[in-house]
């Protein structure tokens, strides 16, 4: 019997989502140490050293519940420069979670996240045909709610101690969702995000940041 989710490569302007390979192993680890953002205690990015049993629970996620995880290449370098999942996947209800995403810092705030969000989206919609698509983050992560709602999804709750985390703190989740009555209207904003901010849709150069920096009369790009 086949999976829901099928192994596919999405593919976009700016970047390509290919399904989490061992092989990957060194671009993710190049990935994370861009900012070191294992160190963000609110995450689950893994550490240099904790990269191998990062990739050993994304593969029993994806064996055992269906899930499917992805890297994100840069199609400009060819680098790994983040990942994401498609989990909590709940094939007789047509519903799926998207989420572990995180991305190296030179990339936050380029294109590249509204992009890749618009990739998973349009095949869960239209390609998988679900009537929903979840977004959970940590209520701490500001800039995690601040993006999805800006993708256009809406908050659904706070699930109260949901989760105890490493450190032996309880995590406090947001749920966010978009049904497929609202996928139409949300594809059209995303498109229109992509159209609006076409001066920054590729990922810009250390040269290219101090340009636009002195062009607008800004302090340091905001990282």
């Amino acid at each position: 019997m086949a999976s829901f989710i099928e192994p596919v490569t999405l593919r976009g302007r700016h970047a390509t989502l290919e399904p989490l390979a061992r092989e990957h192993e060194a671009g993710i680890r190049a990935a994370a140490s861009d900012g070191e953002l294992w160190k963000l205690w609110y995450t689950s990015v893994p550490s240099p050293e904790g990269t191998a049993g990062w990739f050993d629970v994304a593969f029993d996620m994806r064996d055992r519940l269906g899930a499917a995880p992805f890297v994100v290449r840069d199609n400009a370098s060819g680098d790994v420069i983040g990942s994401t999942r498609y989990f909590n996947v709940d094939a007789a209800n047509r519903r799926l979670e998207i989420g572990h995403t995180w991305y190296a810092k030179r990339v936050q705030r380029t294109a590249i996240n509204t992009e890749c969000k618009q990739l998973l989206l349009t095949h869960a919609f239209e390609a998988l045909r679900c009537i929903a698509v979840e977004f959970r983050t940590h209520w701490f992560n500001h800039a995690s709610r601040t993006a999805i709602a800006r993708l256009g999804a809406k908050q659904d709750g706070v699930l109260r101690n949901h989760l105890l985390m490493p450190d032996g703190s309880r995590r406090d989740t947001v749920v966010f969702s978009i049904i497929d009555a609202e996928w139409p209207a949300v594809k059209r904003h995303l498109q229109f995000l992509m159209e609006k901010h076409g001066t920054l849709t590729s990922i810009p150069s250390p040269a290219e940041r101090e340009r636009v920096r002195e062009r607008r009369g800004e302090g340091p790009w905001p990282d």
